[in-house]
């Protein structure tokens, strides 16, 4: 697996039959990558051409200069020893704010001999030995290049100056993951859609499932009118069709419902399930369903929300009222009378979801067993002030959960990746929306879930954008048992 920036020019330097297209298909899509050979072929009568050179090398720049003024990946496939062309795409790269790299192929001069007497119109040997040579020769450090990665294709890519052999990678640190499920794209047969999508995501590893606890639908999920069935109902269908998968919602906002209600329904959530309940809390935001089913604070005339200190004040209340109403006994506790609550839940771990450093992550660490925090944030810092909260009240945060929200683009080749994002970005555009989402194949998401797990992060919850049914969860597969 090979890690670089994105989006990025990458300018490709090496002789012919180094590798370098093949190379370049396997790393990005095929749209990412600039040609000659393919040009030629194009404006010419085919890849060997070299009459129509001119022409695809025209056709090329303007390729190229179009698709870094977008901000877009642009891989150069030519042989990369002109070293004006070089400092040309560079300045074109550093125009567009993109990072610029170079990949140099080192491959043996007899591997690319023999790759090159396999074409139909090869390369003549004195040309080619000239290629290898100067791709020996080249000096690159007065290009501008921000990194330069050097290749064999015999073996794996390594930055330059760094051995391509050396001692096994370490085992990775141990992640769960949580498929949460924000979209119901069942179709027609709801009860058939959730349970295909459980059974599902129990068979490919994950911990745990979630889903959303809204009452419409929210924007940045899809429109209003979309499927959103109530979390609790649905929650305990899927407790009927799984066998060993946790289950919660992943913020149940505390305006919904009264504490001992939530209490009582999570209870029995966790008698049909035993063991395998979790209950992730929040403040509430979204107004709209606040007014529309008349909760706490729209009262139907008005939409506006309990103010932000309320709700998180009702959040840290919540919290003491479900682990009384769990506790032993049927002790009075604040308002309530008593805390009856049959038959008595197992263990139910609390996470609080929200990145607020002086509030929410206060609450979550002092009273509650976890945080939940989305994966878009500065997650060091966060961690670090929710660890530093949990210091203050006297808790080891070693013994604190971190989980984290992802919604990745997840496909099996970069081909798969360029069409997914192109398939669900809306009127974003393709970069930001890329970028927002990590789209990459399991081996780049794998890199990724590495450093959250060396962060600290115990589980990621997984809410994949294009999920339709059983087939994008298989395709997430590879990815956690990378984990183990």
């Amino acid at each position: 697996m090979i890690d670089l920036p994105r989006p990025a020019l990458v300018v490709l330097v090496g002789p012919s039959g180094a590798g370098k297209t093949t190379w370049a298909r396997t790393h990005f899509a095929a749209n990412e990558v600039v040609s000659a050979d393919a040009l030629r072929a194009t404006v010419g009568s085919g890849e060997g051409d070299l009459d129509a050179s001119v022409d695809a090398f025209a056709v090329l720049d303007t390729v190229v200069a179009a698709r870094l003024r977008r901000g877009l990946t642009t891989v150069i496939d030519t042989l990369g020893l002109d070293g004006d062309r070089r400092r040309t795409a560079v300045a074109l790269g550093r125009r567009a704010g993109l990072p610029c790299v170079a990949v140099v192929f080192t491959t043996a001069l007899e591997v690319c001999r023999t790759r090159n007497r396999a074409r139909d119109r090869p390369v003549p040997a004195p040309a080619l030995r000239s290629q290898h040579r100067r791709t020996a020769e080249i000096e690159l450090g007065d290009d501008g290049f921000d990194r330069i990665l050097r290749v064999d294709t015999a073996g794996e890519p390594v930055r330059a100056g760094v051995a391509a052999a050396g001692p096994a990678p370490p085992p990775r640190p141990g992640l769960r993951f949580g498929l949460q499920v924000s979209a119901f794209g069942w179709g027609a047969d709801p009860r058939g859609w959730l349970r295909d999508v459980a059974v599902a995501a129990e068979r490919a590893g994950f911990a745990a499932l979630s889903v959303m606890d809204h009452l419409l639908q929210i924007p940045q999920v899809g429109r209003a009118w979309d499927p959103i069935p109530e979390a609790y109902v649905t929650l305990g269908y899927l407790a009927g069709v799984t066998e060993r998968i946790e289950l919660g919602p992943l913020v149940t906002p505390v305006t919904f419902r009264s504490a001992p209600l939530l209490a009582k329904m999570l209870a029995t959530l966790d008698t049909v399930a035993p063991g395998r309940v979790f209950c992730g809390l929040g403040a509430g935001w979204y107004a709209r369903e606040h007014a529309a089913y008349g909760l706490p604070g729209s009262a139907f005339e008005a939409i506006d929300l309990p103010s932000p200190r309320a709700r998180l004040d009702a959040l840290e209340e919540t919290i003491g009222v479900l682990r009384a109403f769990w506790g032993a006994g049927t002790k009075p506790y604040g308002p309530f009378p008593e805390t009856t609550c049959y038959p008595r839940p197992g263990p139910i771990p609390i996470l609080v979801g929200g990145g607020g450093e002086r509030h929410t992550l206060r609450i979550a660490a002092t009273l509650a067993d976890g945080c939940n925090l989305p994966s878009t944030v500065d997650l060091d810092r966060k961690l670090a002030v929710f660890r530093a909260h949990a210091v203050a009240a006297g808790r080891d945060p070693a013994g604190l959960r971190i989980t984290v929200l992802d919604v990745p683009i997840v496909g099996a080749d970069p081909d798969a990746v360029a069409r997914l994002v192109e398939r669900h970005r809306g009127r974003s555009k393709a970069t930001a929306y890329a970028a927002a989402h990590h789209a990459g194949t399991p081996d780049a998401h794998v890199a990724r879930y590495t450093r959250l797990a060396e962060a600290g992060v115990d589980t990621v919850f997984v809410s994949l954008p294009d999920l339709s049914g059983p087939a994008e969860i298989e395709q997430f597969a590879p990815v956690i048992s990378a984990f183990g």
